[in-house]
């Protein structure tokens, strides 16, 4: 679904039919130690843009806000874990490293 700052991303959801105002980011719900969501995040959110540098099905997002400097501010802090390998991710727009050298697109550059 387009955020309100016109990315697409896949975690946010939001219900404007017959007067509802719902809008909500599915990673932020799912974790319960976040601060809680507002819509100026998607602004900086970096999760649009490692969704579509990186499309491996292994790698796992896990999203969180926090508050800026003195309480203001709000941003948007992403942790990446790759199921395959069973390790914490450094770079999500990359990847593991592991996982992309078992694609057939990869064996074409091997030969």
């Amino acid at each position: 679904m387009r955020t309100p700052y016109g990315q697409e991303c896949r975690y946010y959801y939001a219900d404007f039919n017959r007067g509802r105002n719902e809008q909500l980011c599915q990673l932020v719900e799912a974790n319960p130690a976040s601060e809680p969501w507002i819509p100026d995040v998607c602004k900086e959110c970096p999760v649009p843009s490692i969704v579509r540098a990186n499309a491996c099905e292994h790698m796992q997002l896990r999203g969180r806000v926090v508050k800026g400097f003195l309480g203001f501010g709000r941003k948007m802090i992403i942790e990446a874990y790759c199921a395959k390998v069973q390790r914490k991710v450094d770079e999500p727009h990359v990847g593991c490293g592991e996982c992309h050298g078992d694609s057939q697109i990869a064996s074409l550059f091997n030969e």
